[in-house]
């Protein structure tokens, strides 16, 4: 199907399909959003439709993937702390230490991280932030495996100059 059929067909299954988006997101305009969204990837890979089969339910499938996709993203981003260190046996002993001793930690972290190869250092700090290696890649532009090995190198290199903290 071309692009043009594919967009006429689109416009009569686009109250339905909105209708979906708002049950999703719970928001007008994210709902706008998504519909938006979905229609401009159904244009992208219209070629891929079977003509003959159901279009709403294709687009629909596009529109929940995305949703999913999205919320999984935003979840990811939000996320400080893992489940893991909330069920940390050092959690407990950490709750107990006083506040100098946190902030004598915070300095040597900081001094660490200062110690590190202004590229790896970047690196680390992007995937700490919960950025993806691709994303990084692009950020820096530089190749995805380059990325891995400074992260991994700033890693080991944190490792080292933080081993009293183990």
């Amino acid at each position: 199907m071309n692009q043009i059929d594919f967009t006429q067909a689109a416009k009569q299954v686009q109250p339905q399909l909105y209708s979906h988006a708002l049950h999703f997101t719970r928001d007008e305009d994210d709902a706008k959003d998504l519909l938006q969204e979905t229609l401009i990837k159904g244009i992208r890979f219209c070629h891929r439709f079977d003509n003959g089969t159901n279009l709403k339910g294709w687009l629909y499938v596009i529109m929940k993937n995305t949703f999913y996709n999205s919320v999984i993203k935003s979840k990811r981003r939000s996320e400080v702390i893992s489940d893991e260190d909330l069920e940390s046996p050092n959690l407990i002993l950490s709750s107990t230490k006083n506040a100098s001793e946190g902030k004598f930690a915070i300095e040597d972290i900081n001094k660490a991280l200062e110690a590190l190869r202004p590229g790896h250092r970047i690196a680390f700090q992007r995937y700490f932030e919960g950025y993806k290696y691709e994303e990084i890649a692009g950020e820096l532009n530089i190749p995805l495996g380059t990325v891995k090995t400074y992260i991994f190198q700033a890693r080991s290199e944190l490792k080292k100059y933080l081993k009293m903290y183990r």
